[in-house]
């Protein structure tokens, strides 16, 4: 029996000292989500978190930990979740993103999805555990 494919992807979650965080309107469809993407093949999680949040927003970032791990069972996407801070740059668009703001947890709660918002609830959380979840695109499971 052959094994199952799996897509690693990571995303930042970036706080500023106000408590607010970087946020994109992607592209291609219009949904608010943290900045991140398809992790490279030669790439370590925290370069790759780096290169993706600065290629879609202009910010660049240092890592801090790991805030939880999350499997898109309908796609088979593993997206691991890092908080990062900002450390220079300026925010900018991309190819992928049509707006970039830096949004309140209330905010975020607001304009995100679902399995988007509890990435960035799960970061803003101090003290805990990585969060461990699964969802099917648009709803935790």
């Amino acid at each position: 029996m052959p094994l199952p494919l799996h897509s690693v992807s990571v995303a930042g979650v970036v706080v500023r000292e106000d408590g607010r965080v970087l946020a994109i309107r992607r592209a291609d469809n219009g949904t608010w989500e943290p900045p991140g993407g398809v992790l490279e093949l030669d790439e370590t999680v925290e370069d790759g978190v780096r290169r993706e949040v600065y290629e879609e927003t202009g910010i660049n970032v240092g890592v801090e930990r790991l805030t939880g791990v999350y499997k898109n069972v309908s796609r088979g996407v593993v997206a691991l979740v890092l908080r990062c801070r900002p450390e220079g740059g300026a925010e900018r668009l991309s190819d992928e993103s049509v707006e970039v703001a830096w949004l309140t947890p209330d905010e975020v709660s607001g304009r995100m999805g679902e399995v988007y918002a509890v990435r960035v609830l799960d970061a803003l959380q101090d003290g805990t555990a990585p969060g461990i979840r699964t969802h099917d695109g648009r709803q935790l499971l």
